[in-house]
């Protein structure tokens, strides 16, 4: 059986959507919409042509650049810590194989 799933009213920029997402979801949606509001405001003060639509792109994708720098990162950092214990454990081997006097 499919997971039950409400629906939320969402305001983006003063227009309202309906947006169907599972219970536990919600809070998680409604943050998002948070997030997507703020940066739909920023682009939308500082913008000469402020349509709807092109704010709408525009902030999704700052939201995809920002996501994708974030992940990056976190592939650099995985590879960082992997190198580390990588070390660590050729010490530990190292140390282990060395008798005690």
């Amino acid at each position: 059986m499919a997971d039950p799933s409400v629906t939320v009213t969402v305001k983006l920029l003063d227009r309202e959507f309906l947006v169907g997402c599972k219970p536990d979801e919600r809070e998680g949606l409604l943050a998002s919409v948070e997030h997507l509001n703020q940066k739909m405001r920023e682009i939308r003060h500082a913008s000469r042509s402020p349509g709807y639509d092109r704010i709408a792109v525009l902030a999704a994708l700052d939201i995809t650049h920002e996501l994708l720098i974030l992940r990056r990162s976190e592939t650099a950092l995985a590879d960082s810590a992997t190198e580390h214990i990588a070390l660590l454990r050729r010490k530990l081997e190292a140390a282990l194989e060395t008798p005690l006097e």
